[in-house]
């Protein structure tokens, strides 16, 4: 079968297509044919050596997909051939076939399309956990949303508004001042550099925003601490940009609170995944809930997919297509 596999730390241009054997499903796994693998600034981060560094070079790179089961493994009675799955987190996804731990699968409704299952699972997990779990957004609450025409930005907007919150997203260039609005931002603002503070404050009467949901790196960092009101939640997440250095807790200010999401956590056993996906898919269907693909590639173009999500140029979920 066809894989992209990294030959080494650097950068996209360490990907490769390649041929790899068939994988064999084990007990307790079942083989899929990838449909749609998502790409993720995880992928990049472990291209990058930030992840993944107990397993030696060439691996097959890919985390999240959707597909169709081929064959299970010893043990497996859930899934059945035929069946269309989708996954959050199976390493080797880059590629034509996989084999996936069972629980680690989720069942796809037939209301559900491979390629938007495929789209929703990691970003959509991920701006569920920020906005129902990590701060669980009330009616009135303001959040205020770092690239919010990303993928995780504009699932995370929509979220935030279906549970009554109100949103400020911020956005790198005019052109994506639209598409946060199409997802229900009720202000953008268009700021590169991290100046945003001040906009905030005077669209919050000085008050500041209930909570900051921030994966831009070390550059917002400040900001996003200036514009909390008093005991506003600050959410950080994303490693790949990195962190923003040594914290000294007694110089945070106005008693906020301050963390570090990752959605494993709303999603650490095998029922709270099927539990969470199902609730993505129920807003998908009932239209509350609407994917954007940014970009679909083959899967020999894995390279360029990297390339085109580090430039920071794409909106929206990036596919490969084996």
């Amino acid at each position: 079968m066809k894989a992209i596999v990294m030959n080494g730390i650097g950068g996209s241009d360490r990907l490769c297509h390649v041929e790899r054997a068939e994988p064999v499903p084990g007990p307790g796994e079942v083989l899929v044919e990838v449909a749609f693998a998502g790409v993720n600034f995880m992928d990049i981060g472990v291209r990058q050596g930030m992840a993944w560094t107990e397993m030696p070079n060439p691996k097959i790179l890919g985390v999240e997909g959707a597909g169709r089961v081929l064959a299970r493994g010893d043990g497996v009675e859930e899934f059945k051939p035929g069946q269309r799955v989708a996954w959050v987190y199976a390493p080797g996804s880059y590629a034509e076939r996989i084999a996936i731990p069972s629980r680690a699968l989720v069942p796809v409704p037939d209301a559900i399309d491979d390629r938007t299952a495929a789209s929703i699972m990691m970003q959509g997990l991920t701006a569920s956990h920020f906005a129902t779990d990590f701060y669980p957004v009330q009616p009135g609450d303001i959040a205020f949303v770092h690239a919010a025409a990303g993928g995780v930005g504009l699932l995370l907007t929509q979220i935030v508004k279906l549970r009554g919150g109100q949103v400020i997203g911020r956005v790198s260039t005019p052109d994506k001042v639209a598409m946060a609005k199409a997802a229900g931002a009720d202000h953008v603002i268009v700021d590169a550099e991290g100046r945003f503070a001040e906009d905030v404050l005077r669209l919050t009467r000085g008050e500041g925003v209930s909570v900051v949901y921030d994966g831009s790196g070390p550059a917002t960092f400040q900001g996003s601490l200036d514009i909390l009101r008093r005991s506003g939640t600050f959410c950080w997440y994303g490693p790949v940009l990195g962190g923003p250095g040594p914290l000294d807790i007694m110089n945070l200010p106005r008693s906020i609170k301050i963390g570090y999401a990752v959605f494993f956590d709303h999603i650490h056993t095998p029922e709270l995944l099927r539990m969470r996906s199902a609730r993505l898919f129920d807003w998908l269907a009932e239209g509350k809930l609407a994917i954007r693909i940014g970009g679909e590639y083959r899967l020999a173009d894995a390279a360029k997919a990297h390339a085109d999500m580090e430039s920071r140029r794409t909106t929206g979920k990036l596919l490969l297509v084996p």
